[in-house]
C-alpha cells in the first residue's frame, strides 16, 4: 500500500501527462523516511523505497513539465494523531492533554501541524508556481528532524 500501489497508479497517469506537458504528482509519504519510527519498520521501508525509486522518475519526466515531490509530515492535528494520544493516555493512567502537551514540547515549534497548512503546501506543488521543484522530499514537521541536509 506505501509503494507498489503508488508506482502502479504513477505508472497509468505519467505517460499522458508528459504527452500533455503538464502533470504534477504529490506522494504523501512521511517523516519516517528519514527519521523511521520505532515499531512501524515495514511502514518506513516501503515509504523510503517509494522515495528512492521516484528520485530516478521525476528526473525522467522533468523536461516534460511533470513534477514528481514527496510531502514527508510530522504531527499533523488530525483525527489518527488524536486517537493515538488517546490510546497513550490510556495505557499510561494521564490525561489526554498531558499527552498532547509532552508530544507538542519533542516539536521545535511547539504545536502540530495544521491541515489547512499541509493542505496549502500540497496545493503549491500541484500550481503551475511549483514546476521547478522535483524529486524533492519536504519535511513539514514544525523542526521535528534535527538536520541540516
Amino acid at each position: 500500500m506505501n509503494m507498489v500501489t503508488p508506482i502502479e497508479l504513477i505508472q497509468r497517469v505519467i505517460d499522458a501527462m508528459a504527452a500533455r506537458g503538464f502533470g504534477r504528482i504529490v506522494n504523501i509519504t512521511s517523516i519516517s523516511v528519514k527519521m523511521p519510527l520505532a515499531g512501524l519498520d515495514l511502514s518506513s521501508a516501503a515509504r523510503a523505497g517509494l522515495t528512492a525509486f521516484l528520485a530516478g522518475v521525476a528526473r525522467t519526466v522533468a523536461d516534460k513539465n511533470v513534477t514528481i515531490n514527496n510531502l514527508l509530515p510530522g504531527s499533523f492535528d488530525t483525527e489518527r494523531l488524536r486517537g493515538g494520544i488517546r490510546a497513550s493516555a490510556k495505557r499510561a493512567g494521564k490525561p489526554e492533554s498531558e499527552i498532547a502537551r509532552q508530544s507538542q514540547e519533542a516539536i521545535p515549534a511547539r504545536r502540530f501541524g495544521t491541515p489547512a497548512e499541509f493542505g496549502q503546501a500540497c496545493a503549491f506543488l500541484c500550481s503551475v508556481h511549483a514546476g521547478y521543484i522535483t524529486g524533492q522530499n519536504i519535511l513539514l514537521d514544525g523542526g521535528a528532524y534535527p538536520a541540516a541536509f
